[in-house]
């Protein structure tokens, strides 16, 4: 086997919200009083979600500072209140979203992880993770048992840089000691995953849990599933 390591994306690669981000807003508002028609939530979403691309495009140094992400976040969702038609303190409430996103259980772990992970392990393979995260990634990681797996947890709000740029790659190569021919990198973001690990000379695969690809998606592996990964002709 050429490879000694494989790094990874958590969201939507290892981790994804429970019940649902739509849910977990839903109940936080309940909490707060106020009860928000579904439909009506989902047509909010799409304005947050436009907005939160936009920022992303144009600037995503938020990624890179704890405060700035939280901040990101708490206007992100005070966005969202606000298109429900939510006139109350929606700083707070936005404030108390993001508070709940920090708790393990608002996450779970795709079936495939752990029994992939274990795999890997037996493999002689030294696992860590690279993702724009901010501060809390760590400590979630801890929460939900998946640390004891990992050789490093890397967060960009913790290290002052994001996926794609080279800087928080390479910093997980000198936590392994690894050069980048001997990686993988997974993660379901072809510019921040992809690109990324490319331009610094490690292997990337595209792992797409249900997502719509485009025509620029197929420059390197796509896989559904872990279990795709470990049979695939990289091992």
């Amino acid at each position: 086997m050429n490879y000694k390591a494989i790094f990874f994306d958590v969201g939507n690669t290892l981790l994804y919200p429970y019940p649902s981000v739509e849910k977990v807003c839903a109940e936080v508002m309940f909490r707060y009083g106020y009860s928000v028609d579904s439909g009506e939530l989902s047509k909010a979403f799409r304005v947050a979600d436009d907005y939160y691309l936009q920022r992303y495009e144009e600037d995503d140094s938020f990624w890179m500072d704890e405060d700035e992400a939280a901040s990101m976040w708490e206007d992100f969702y005070e966005l969202l209140l606000r298109e429900t038609g939510i006139d109350g303190d929606t700083r707070l409430i936005a404030r108390a979203i993001y508070d709940d996103f920090g708790k393990k259980d608002r996450w779970r772990i795709y079936s495939d992880v752990v029994p992939a992970f274990e795999r890997f392990k037996d493999f002689g393979l030294k696992l860590g993770l690279i993702s724009n995260w901010d501060g809390r990634l760590a400590a979630l990681c801890e929460e939900l048992d998946l640390i004891k797996y990992l050789e490093f947890v890397i967060s960009s709000a913790n290290v002052g840089s994001i996926k794609p740029h080279p800087k928080i790659f390479e910093l997980g190569l000198s936590k392994i000691g690894a050069s980048p021919e001997h990686v993988i990198h997974v993660g379901d973001h072809h510019y921040a995953d992809v690109m990324g690990a490319k331009g610094v000379g490690i292997t990337p695969v595209l792992i797409n849990r249900g997502s719509n690809l485009s025509s620029e998606d197929t420059d390197c592996l796509i896989i559904k599933d872990l279990f795709e990964l470990i049979d695939s002709d990289l091992f």
